[in-house]
């Protein structure tokens, strides 16, 4: 997940002396490396990250003492200590600017330690203040700071996540290129707060990454979404039923639809990740819809490396609810493995086949520590099933209302669509498949509205990237919300709703397919994306069976980035029973 943040934190409370900051980082690096012991050189004394030592002791002594006791650090160097490492990371900044400057990148110059944090502030404060006329051109509110960028220096440019640079990809090509380049182009470690909140797979690299990808795959298996479809009808049916009965009496009625579309899809994931229904499985969602704003709050500024290991009041309350979320999976799992070990027959859900497919990975490669997931691996993973299938279907079902809503002719058309497949009757997989104007509409709400308005990558090593040679240090913005409406790709109508664009399929809707992008691309994509489309189209199609729609009055075009892309003041829309 990729999010467009300002720093909305009080900017006073990120001004600590550099040193400290060298001295926090070591803290991070020894919580990263499992190594809490770690030793940090000042001049001719040391600066125990665990205990002050005696000051008395020569440096070499004082060395050889702490690595007994298990500490590590570099080898002590004659006056300077690491105060050379600490001058290095303060003018690292400008060398990576005058890199990327020699190869026609422009920006603003690097302003020491909060780069463009301010001006991002200020360009998201002065965007969310007011809501916007009906427009798809949503890009200067939910990016507003990329937007002014990119506008102001062009395609090839650069802004500072306080001391990193971070290079705006706006060129399709070059986004293949680092969308296929995993190893190379590797997802941003930036603020350990958002790993509370989302972990798993998501944020995995490497050996672990492709360990993960090989034992959840079964799980999204044509076949086992086929078996799914029951699951996802049942949560739709308690929505639309609901709607139902409030339209009953005057035959229509006005509602904010984006709650009852965020429950529903809570709702499948419950049944179809952990096998029971919302209301078992609602303290989870209540839970990790109460994290979500806490861990937004924390990005909004500059992380400070060791900031998380501090017992404010916004920490400990994000660790015990994470801790709570933990406990209550761990209660499911303990229920599932009793029920497997007694041989009884088990619903089949995402927890099950996972749990299944890492025990069968275990003994094909025996008593191996590496192989397979821990326990804390499928928790993980757990806790992102919940909120990406939540956060992604129902954001799609939402942006969909609201267009259909003004574009009533497209509603008509997947209407008819519908009616000449399934007619009255309930939707089924096979029927689902075939919904081309359906399949149309979703993929030019994608492509305006993306449940994620930007990718962010970060470069490790050196990289080629075309005729870039791109530093280690600099991370990438991928900014989908801008790839797929830029004109030159999409044609100077690119941000009016055409559905039509697609009549032939991704490949020809635009000057190249790899300026679609709402999933990501390449190895990566999206694990969840066919689970995601099946709901949305049994959704669609079973809204639009019971009802017409038009935008309420009422309604305020207001989208913004919280985890997704979302309407800032919900989706009023009035429903009228067919």
């Amino acid at each position: 997940m990729c999010y467009e943040y300002s720093s909305e934190a009080p900017l006073s409370e990120c001004t600590y002396p550099l040193v400290n900051i060298f001295l926090l980082c070591c803290l991070e690096y020894a919580f990263e490396h499992q190594n809490r012991k770690l030793f940090h050189w000042s001049d001719c004394s040391s600066s125990q990250v665990v205990a002050q030592p005696d000051d008395l002791l020569r440096p070499k002594k004082l060395e050889k003492l702490l690595r007994r006791q298990g500490f590590a650090g570099n080898t002590y160097r004659i006056l300077y200590g690491d105060l050379k490492d600490e001058a290095a990371m303060r003018e690292q900044p400008k060398k990576l600017e005058k890199v990327l400057r020699e190869q026609g990148f422009a920006g603003n110059s690097y302003r020491i330690l909060y780069g463009d944090l301010k001006f991002r502030a200020a360009m998201r404060e002065q965007a969310l203040s007011k809501p916007m006329n009906f427009s798809n051109d949503i890009a200067p509110r939910v990016i507003p700071s990329i937007h002014h960028t990119i506008q102001n220096y062009g395609k090839n440019s650069f802004m500072w996540l306080g001391p990193i640079p971070r290079v705006h990809i706006m060129d399709p090509e070059q986004l293949k290129i680092v969308f296929s380049l995993i190893n190379d182009f590797q997802k941003p470690t930036i603020n350990p707060f958002a790993r509370l909140l989302a972990d798993g797979i998501l944020n995995h690299e490497g050996p672990k990454w492709v360990k993960h990808r090989k034992i959840i795959n079964p799980a999204f298996h044509l076949e086992k979404l086929k078996d799914m479809v029951p699951a996802f009808y049942h949560s739709c049916n308690e929505m639309v039923s609901k709607w139902e009965n409030m339209v009953f009496v005057e035959g229509s009625c006005e509602l904010d639809v984006m709650p009852y579309l965020q429950n529903m899809t809570a709702d499948v994931i419950s049944r179809t990740a952990f096998g029971s229904s919302y209301e078992k499985g609602k303290k989870i969602f209540k839970l990790q819809t109460e994290l979500v704003e806490l861990v937004i709050q924390s990005t909004l500024g500059v992380y400070i490396p060791g900031w998380r290991f501090l017992p404010t009041k916004s920490n400990n309350k994000m660790k015990e609810i994470s801790n709570e979320i933990t406990t209550l999976i761990l209660d499911i799992m303990s229920e599932r493995e009793k029920s497997m070990k007694a041989g009884e027959a088990i619903q089949t859900d995402l927890l099950i086949i996972l749990m299944k497919s890492n025990l069968n990975e275990i003994k094909q490669h025996g008593s191996n520590k590496d192989i397979g997931m821990s326990i804390e691996d499928v928790i993980a993973e757990c806790k992102l099933f919940y909120i990406a299938g939540q956060e992604t279907t129902a954001t799609l079902l939402v942006w969909t209302m609201v267009l259909l809503s003004s574009y009533l002719e497209w509603q008509e058309q997947a209407r008819a669509e519908i009616f000449e497949i399934f007619g009255n009757k309930k939707p089924d997989y096979d029927g689902l498949s075939r919904l081309k104007v359906v399949t149309m509409i979703f993929n030019e709400v994608l492509r305006l509205y993306p449940p994620v308005s930007m990718f962010g990558r970060f470069v490790k090593k050196e990289t080629r990237l075309g005729k870039l040679t791109l530093p280690a240090g600099v991370m990438l913005a991928l900014p989908t919300i801008l790839i797929q409406r830029d004109p030159e790709l999409w044609g100077e109508d690119a941000n009016e709703f055409k559905p039509e664009r697609f009549s032939k399929g991704v490949s020809k809707a635009t000057k190249n397919p790899s300026a679609f992008v709402p999933f990501g691309l390449g190895p990566r994509i999206c694990i969840g994306l066919n689970f995601a489309m099946i709901e949305a189209k049994l959704a669609l199609s079973m809204i639009l069976q019971r009802f017409s729609f038009e935008l309420s009055s009422s309604y305020t075009h207001a989208p913004t980035v919280t985890i997704t892309t979302q309407p800032q003041h919900g989706a009023h829309i009035i429903l009228h029973k067919l």
